[in-house]
């Protein structure tokens, strides 16, 4: 989120440059239509991490959290990054799918809808 300062010549130091992170990037993650996470998650990746790698090693057992987590039928699932959809090659990088430091990455799943179709 950009900030602009009140104070006309006020100068900070950006903290949260990716050269911060010991080579990886930040990547916020969301699912959508589920408010059981209430806010994306912040992730640190490597950015040469293929997305396969990404989906049955970070977000498989980050999701499994949720109740529904477990049932989630990745084949049919649907990608936003940046808000716009995309299909990611699963072989290819983070960087290669166009996942830089800070890229907002959306899940969308057709089912299930949420616990007891709640939404949550």
């Amino acid at each position: 989120m950009p900030v602009i300062a009140l104070a006309p010549d006020y100068r900070g130091e950006v903290r949260d440059r990716v050269e911060n992170f010991h080579g990886n990037q930040l990547v916020y993650f969301g699912w959508d239509r589920r408010m059981l996470f209430c806010s994306p998650f912040t992730l640190p990746l490597p950015p040469d991490m293929p997305f396969k790698t990404l989906v049955s090693d970070v977000l498989t057992p980050l999701l499994a959290a949720h109740p529904e987590g477990a049932s989630i039928d990745w084949s049919t699932a649907t990608w936003l990054r940046a808000g716009q959809p995309f299909v990611p090659e699963p072989e290819a990088s983070l960087v290669a799918n166009g996942l830089g430091h800070k890229t907002v990455l959306r899940l969308q799943t057709p089912q299930p809808a949420g616990v007891g179709g709640s939404g949550n």
